[in-house]
């Protein structure tokens, strides 16, 4: 399985129901722990994140978009998911709780991307970074589905999955799977709070990596996926 979004696999999927992991499922992380990162270093990571995925989407090829890329979701899919979970930013950090907002974006990954998926996705980023970006946005709580949970820790963990998706798209489209080390160093952070088992249905177990592997060797592994 190994992918870090909230839904479960099985072959090709025409309507899929995209619920960003931060909101839709609990992630069994602890709900308590303070984010690692000062405000403005953190919304600039999320950023540069944004980026990196920006550059994987606009490298996919026109005939890549049925392309497998983690197992049930082609590459449209999955840059699907991070169009999804970006949609769903400004409401969470407008306050909204999880119950309002469930349902009212789109299911499907060609309404999700339109018809043409790297403006569907830049769109979804501007409006997300924007509403992060806001003053004092990152002091407030959003109420995911698994419970209150502060913004700042909400925004590492969408971090954490920017980069290690962007690893995941350019792997299925022979694209630059070397990831910013900054990048890398901030998703460790969201790593180290998973279970040590995995989260059934979200994440793998990890891989056995050594510590001593090179940083983003032990990000992917940490993930479930073998680089």
């Amino acid at each position: 399985m190994g992918r870090t979004g909230s839904f479960h696999g099985g072959g090709r999927v025409v309507l899929r129901r995209f619920v960003p992991h931060g909101a839709g499922r609990a992630l069994a992380l602890s709900t308590s722990c303070m984010a690692e990162f000062a405000p403005a270093e953190l919304l600039s990571l999320f950023q540069r994140a944004q980026a990196s995925f920006t550059d994987r989407v606009d490298a996919v090829g026109p005939g890549q978009w049925d392309d497998g890329a983690l197992p049930g979701w082609t590459v449209a899919d999955l840059v699907a998911h991070l169009v999804s979970e970006s949609l769903w930013a400004p409401p969470l950090l407008a306050g909204e709780p999880f119950d309002l907002i469930d349902g009212r974006f789109p299911d499907e990954t060609s309404d999700l991307l339109g018809d043409d998926p790297l403006t569907g996705w830049e769109s979804a980023a501007d409006g997300a970074l924007a509403a992060f970006a806001q003053d004092r946005a990152l002091l407030h709580t959003v109420h995911l589905q698994r419970g209150p949970t502060s913004a700042a820790e909400y925004l590492e963990e969408l971090t954490a999955d920017l980069t290690v998706h962007s690893w995941d798209l350019a792997s299925a489209t022979d694209g630059d799977t070397e990831l910013d080390p900054a990048l890398v160093t901030a998703a460790l952070v969201v790593a180290d709070r998973l279970p040590a088992d995995g989260v059934r249905g979200l994440f793998d177990p990890p891989l056995d990596v050594p510590r001593t592997a090179p940083p983003q060797v032990r990000l992917l592994g940490r993930y479930g996926r073998r680089s």
